[in-house]
């Protein structure tokens, strides 16, 4: 039995509200259960120096969490300096995002994808890649009416889900309670139709077998779908 009373195969509740800021050309607060995150997506029509001239856009993304995003207050990282985790996070959302996006269609300039996570209960990472594409279509969808883009360069979803071994079982979107107990913890980042981006995974006490590996991809890919058509709802809605 699952702490929460869900099924193995059970995703948590998921709503995406968009256009929640002002100012952003694109932005969204998406909630996975008790983990929320606000995503904000801004168009800089300038690229870094290593891009300049080159004629190709570039997909970025920063990551933090309030301070009490979790159950005991932490300090600003603005105060103490950016963590390792953060700095894996926010590159790994990067990596995520530009994995969609055709970078020649797209033009010389960039999109920056915030992530700042209100309240955490597992599963931020993923729930920043799900929402940041969100917001990220969402500008895009604006440079496209603008008539600053002539071809999306989106090319397909992008989405993220975990996965892991809890008392002796496949499960499929940890919370917080499964996470921090379960023996194999895994994220899963990928498109709408499937294509592999990237896979974290680790054994946190055994080992797991390949076999549980491949449930563990069975339960990813039931779960991206129902990310990636939660994702739809949200931007055409």
């Amino acid at each position: 039995m699952r702490p929460s009373g869900r099924q193995l195969d059970e995703m948590r509740s998921i709503t995406i509200e968009t256009n929640v800021t002002r100012h952003a050309e694109g932005s969204c607060l998406i909630k996975c259960g008790d983990t929320h995150v606000l995503c904000t997506a801004s168009v800089d029509e300038r690229v870094p120096s290593f891009l300049r001239n080159s004629g190709l856009g570039w997909v970025t993304a920063e990551y933090g969490m309030l301070p009490r995003a979790t159950h005991t207050r932490m300090n600003r990282e603005a105060k103490r300096g950016q963590s390792g985790r953060t700095q894996e996070i926010q590159r790994l959302i990067g990596r995520s995002l530009r994995a969609g996006v055709d970078r020649v269609a797209m033009g010389e300039r960039q999109i920056v994808v915030d992530c700042d996570v209100i309240q955490a209960d597992g599963g931020t990472r993923c729930a920043s890649i799900t929402g940041g594409w969100v917001a990220l279509r969402l500008a895009v969808n604006a440079l496209m009416k603008a008539g600053d883009i002539k071809t999306d360069p989106l090319t397909d979803h992008v989405a993220a889900v975990s996965c892991g071994i809890y008392a002796g079982q496949p499960v499929l979107d940890l919370d917080y309670p499964e996470d921090s107990d379960a023996g194999t913890d895994a994220n899963f980042v990928m498109t709408g139709s499937m294509g592999l981006i990237e896979v974290q995974g680790s054994a946190e006490g055994a080992t797991f077998s390949r076999a549980e590996l491949n449930q563990l991809m069975d339960l990813a890919e039931k779960g991206v779908a129902e990310l990636t058509a939660a994702q739809k709802a949200a931007v055409e809605g």
